[in-house]
């Protein structure tokens, strides 16, 4: 009995790594990899001397000083608020009750001072706000404050 011939088994694929996955990537050198760590420095940089220098040229800032209740209809507010000297502020006060509901709300001007009026040259300045309550409050705080017609953005 002849048997057919038999083909002979294929030749083993070449399984060096490069023809399996690719060749090796070129790498960067030092020199390119300083200078890209230079310029992603200098741009982190250069963003946070933006962002500090835009931030505190216009900020408003404001402190809760206290508060007091009077009687179930008023309630004061105390409270400081920090910007240039010569600029005009509102601020919205609330009043809240014991379960942190709104009992009362007011927007105050707070008008510009001049550079002289206060110790820190008038950047800072007190206030004492009345505000109108539906019911007993138990609490008394500024809820924001912005420089009027500037982009209608709240601080």
């Amino acid at each position: 009995m002849t048997s057919p011939d038999q083909q002979a088994p294929p030749e083993p694929a070449n399984t060096s790594l490069a023809n399996r996955y690719g060749a090796q990537k070129r790498r960067l050198s030092p020199a390119a990899r300083r200078a890209i760590g230079g310029v992603a420095l200098a741009a982190g940089i250069g963003f946070m001397a933006w962002v500090s220098t835009s931030n505190s040229l216009t900020t408003v800032s404001f402190k809760d000083i206290g508060y007091a209740t009077t009687d179930a209809t008023v309630a004061e507010v105390d409270f400081q608020v920090t910007r240039e000297p010569g600029t005009a502020v509102k601020c919205a006060v609330k009043a809240l009750d014991s379960k942190f509901a709104v009992v009362g709300w007011k927007v105050v001007d707070v008008p510009p001072s001049q550079a002289e009026e206060t110790a820190d040259g008038g950047r800072t300045v007190s206030q004492r706000v009345t505000v109108r309550t539906e019911s007993l409050s138990v609490s008394g705080v500024v809820d924001s404050c912005w420089i009027p017609g500037s982009s209608g953005q709240k601080m």
